[in-house]
């Protein structure tokens, strides 16, 4: 094994490099009840949609009130074991005011589920937006998907996802670009964090399954990235993967000086964030494909 057990305690466990983080989720968990709060009985919400049986297979959607606009499906992180759609239901906000509608998308938590089960539990999520477009008055051929964290990773192998094989019914390119923020796309280290690895359960095959940076995506996938200035030195390593190993699809990393893991992402509350800017362009661009 390549990782010591002491390296990947110190740069991948985000909980101890980041000690108030318990009041970050506080914060992001009562901002999100906030904005369903408010946007609740706007026409075109819909909270709790299930998209499937399994536990966890639900989604938030919020409409812009414009049909045949692009959407934006937001996959939260939380290491594929903790946090909630309900936790980042503020991320909608800036996007509906760009005439973007947005997905805040949920799903099962490891040890109960494992993370390739979650990677499918989300290709049927993506599925089910597509079937239904129509009824939610979105363009089909224009989904971006993006995430944080775990649920950068998650984001990211959606951009891998052979579409026609998952459905006969479902395009090659049904996810056409991705935001990524402060992901993991080289699972190996995982095999040397106790902190995590008795949840997920990985091990060599299923690493070279699901890290996404030695996957090939869609052809015609493009993807912008961002990770906090504070961040470890492994979690910039895992975000430059994506300029390295997917060049042709790749747009531009964005910087986030002075932000640590959590709160690289809370850029994404305010609509004149070069990070929020940069998502809201990408998916017009994927709008305009």
């Amino acid at each position: 094994m390549r990782y010591s057990v002491d390296f990947c305690e110190r740069e991948y466990n985000n909980r101890l490099r980041v000690p108030e983080c318990q009041q970050i989720f506080s914060r992001w968990a009562e901002t999100g009840k906030q904005f369903r709060d408010l946007h609740q009985h706007d026409s075109g919400t819909h909270l709790h949609r299930a998209f499937g049986d399994a536990d966890g297979s639900e989604l938030d959607y919020f409409s812009c009130g414009v049909s045949g606009v692009p959407l934006f499906v937001f996959i939260h992180g939380g290491y594929w074991r903790s946090l909630d759609k309900h936790d980042f239901s503020w991320v909608a906000g800036p996007f509906l005011s760009a005439h973007i509608d947005v997905a805040v998308i949920n799903y099962a938590l490891c040890p109960t589920v494992s993370i390739e089960d979650i990677v499918h539990q989300l290709q049927d999520g993506c599925a089910w937006l597509y079937r239904n477009a129509g009824a939610l008055k979105f363009d089909r051929n224009s989904i971006t998907v993006g995430g944080h964290s775990a649920g950068a990773h998650l984001a990211a192998m959606m951009l891998c996802a052979d579409w026609t094989k998952f459905g006969p019914d479902l395009p090659s390119n049904l996810t056409t670009s991705a935001l990524l923020v402060s992901g993991l796309y080289d699972l190996e280290p995982l095999l040397s964090a106790p902190f995590v690895q008795g949840d997920l359960k990985l091990d060599m095959t299923s690493v070279a399954r699901l890290s996404a940076a030695y996957l090939p995506p869609h052809p015609d996938s493009s993807v912008i990235t961002a990770v906090g200035g504070l961040e470890s030195n492994e979690f910039k390593r895992q975000n430059q993967l994506i300029e390295q190993h997917w060049p042709s699809h790749f747009l531009e990393d964005i910087p986030m000086p002075g932000t640590d893991h959590f709160t690289v992402v809370d850029a994404l509350i305010d609509p004149e964030h070069p990070l929020t800017q940069a998502a809201i362009d990408l998916c017009r661009k994927s709008d305009a494909t």
